[in-house]
């Protein structure tokens, strides 16, 4: 069975682009334009990871958004990698031993993201 990854972003043609180079990976995707939506999906459909946007409606949705599904107990098992433009606009960086209170993900990776990069990240997520 393939593994379940759910991209939250509000960037369909970056989502499209994810979604092909996961499924040539052997993976299968499903996405959200949302925060809220992507919760609504990843709770209902609970994929084996989420990669999720920070600026989307709001300039920190996906901050909230990741606090969210690290407390519900549907959601908070679920490994979480964030990307974002913002590390190359403001120079933040993120050390998930450090900043795991600050920002409950599991690896933050800057945009755009090397194809070949992501799905190493990915695979390494999912345990391959």
């Amino acid at each position: 069975m393939k593994k379940k990854v759910l991209i939250i972003d509000d960037d369909i043609d970056l989502v499209e682009a994810m979604r092909m180079t996961l499924e040539d990976a052997g993976l299968e995707v499903i996405d959200a334009q949302s925060g809220d939506k992507g919760e609504e999906r990843a709770r209902k459909e609970h994929p084996d990871l989420i990669l999720l946007d920070i600026m989307m409606g709001e300039q920190d949705e996906g901050f909230h958004v990741a606090y969210r599904l690290r407390n519900q107990s549907e959601t908070s098992d679920i490994p979480i990698i964030m990307l974002s433009a913002v590390g190359q606009e403001t120079g933040f960086s993120f050390d998930p031993q450090k900043d795991e209170a600050f920002l409950p993900v599991e690896e933050f990776i800057d945009k755009p993201v090397n194809p070949d990069h992501l799905v190493e990240k990915v695979k390494s997520h999912l345990g391959y």
